[in-house]
């Protein structure tokens, strides 16, 4: 007979511990479908006999790489590449909207996004521990869409009130992208997924407005009006939503305490469960610091910096500017499988930002012309990267049951350090009557490298998270009792 089973095989309580074991079987199979209503998600028989809950399923992570939930994941990393395209299309237009507007609002538009984004970012989090991937992701998918529609309608209102619900329901690609890769997909692929996903964001970005350019060039061959634009993404916007509720697992959140009766309480819960962790705090700031050299130096001020400060042609300067985020392209799965690979995730974050600081002191001090062209833009997109591992280990170092929430508070971190630090460079960059010298950009740029620095020496606080950690455990656990012996 096998060790695993004693003599007294036929005693009751053994026969619910075989039945335990066959369910133990059974459910990740069951896992790739919808909940069977007959078999409860937080069943108390189950788990007086021993069957893994809803919760238990969740806490233990994935081993091997399912077809349905790589598609789940990958549905959601479109979407990302989707809103990205969306989110830049009206600085693409903006000639277009100024003529139909009276004016030139793109700025105030784009400051309200991202303060909705921000704040939508806390609540996505809790929606989707609560309720789940299925019951929350198509939907913030449709809200893009209907944003797009609403924005269509042609007027300045209609245009920041469509942009707003777009910065809302955008939030899920990102945080819903990554709450799959966490649930559903093995964890020592995790880093990997979040930095494919962030590839495909930056790709939206680099990449998603040259289609709408063409569309609506006067010299092009289609000259479509712009409204048609926004209702083309609108319609693309709702099959996303439909193709991603049909193939979104229909669970019901990671933890029976989300499904209580609503309450004030039990929506603070998740917050004060990340919030007091103080991993979190210092995730949260040191990606935030790494993302300031591309979503304020290379994305806002580069290419005034190439032009005025280092005489390139505006032109050129655009086209050098556009090396980071294709960098970041490359870096994100790049940073990110290396840390897999490793099961180490701070030696791959310190490499990545020290180079990030080496090539942004290289692209501020060193004179244009020394190194091949593009390398040191290309170089620090791609040590950029590194800004994606603190997004992993947030998932890591806080409980399965708040993945959702850690996201939230992770984006929320991230974009409230921009914001307090995108209006001090801005100030630090305005000229005084005249164009701004050489030595004035780089004493502009100097709050984004003190940043970095900042940022390396925070790392040394955190605690690996990597999946070679945890496989060192059981070196130092007690031994493990010895098996019975084959009878």
């Amino acid at each position: 007979m096998l060790d695993a089973l004693p003599n007294e095989a036929n005693d009751a309580s053994d026969s619910k511990v075989i039945f335990a074991a066959v369910m133990r079987l059974a459910r990740p199979l069951m896992g790739h479908f919808a909940e069977d209503p007959s078999m409860p998600s937080h069943d108390p028989v189950g788990a007086r006999i021993g069957v893994p809950t809803q919760a238990a399923v969740a806490d233990a992570p994935p081993v091997q790489l399912k077809p349905l939930f790589l598609l789940a994941w990958a549905l959601c990393a479109v979407f990302y590449f989707f809103q990205y395209a969306v989110r830049s299309a009206p600085g693409v237009m903006q000639h277009e909207l100024s003529a139909a507007w009276g004016g030139n609002h793109i700025g105030g538009m784009i400051s309200a996004y991202y303060v909705a984004y921000a704040l939508m970012a806390l609540i996505a989090g809790v929606l989707l521990d609560r309720y789940g991937p299925q019951r929350t992701i198509p939907y913030g998918i449709a809200v893009v869409g209907l944003g797009c529609l609403v924005f269509a309608q042609g007027s300045e209102a209609a245009g920041m009130a469509g942009f707003v619900l777009q910065a809302m329901g955008a939030i899920f690609a990102f945080i819903g992208a990554s709450y799959v890769a966490a649930r559903y997909l093995p964890s020592q692929m995790l880093a990997l997924f979040i930095g494919l996903t962030q590839c495909l964001g930056m790709a939206g970005a680099a990449f998603g407005s040259k289609p709408v350019h063409m569309l609506i060039d006067p010299a092009g061959s289609l000259h479509l009006s712009w409204q048609y634009v926004w209702i083309g993404f609108a319609v693309v916007g709702f099959v996303l939503a439909v193709a991603t509720w049909i193939v979104m697992p229909r669970d019901s959140g990671d933890s029976a305490s989300h499904h209580g009766p609503l309450s004030a309480a039990s929506l603070v819960q998740p917050f004060k469960t990340v919030l007091a962790n103080p991993q979190s705090w210092l995730a949260g700031v040191i990606g935030g610091l790494l993302f300031l050299p591309t979503t304020i130096g290379a994305l806002v001020w580069a290419t005034s910096f190439l032009n005025g400060g280092k005489d390139l042609s505006m032109a050129a300067a655009a086209t050098e500017a556009s090396m980071v985020p294709i960098g970041w392209v490359i870096g994100c799965p790049l940073l990110g499988f290396v840390a897999d690979r490793l099961g180490r995730r701070k030696p791959v974050l310190i490499t990545g930002a020290v180079v990030m600081l080496a090539a942004g002191l290289t692209a501020i001090y060193v004179p244009h012309g020394l190194l091949p062209p593009y390398s040191v833009a290309l170089v620090l997109g791609i040590a950029s990267g590194a800004a994606m591992i603190p997004f992993s280990m947030m998932k890591e170092t806080n409980p399965s049951a708040v993945k959702g929430t850690a996201a939230g508070v992770m984006n929320f971190l991230v974009f409230l350090t921009s914001g307090i630090v995108s209006p001090f460079i801005s100030r630090l960059m305005v000229p005084q009557g005249k164009p701004l010298t050489l030595p004035e950009f780089q004493n502009g740029f100097l709050p984004l490298v003190a940043g970095v620095v900042v940022a390396i020496g925070l790392s040394l606080f955190l605690k690996e998270t990597g999946h070679a950690r945890v496989a060192d455990r059981p070196s130092r656990a007690t031994p493990p009792s010895p098996t019975l012996a084959v009878t």
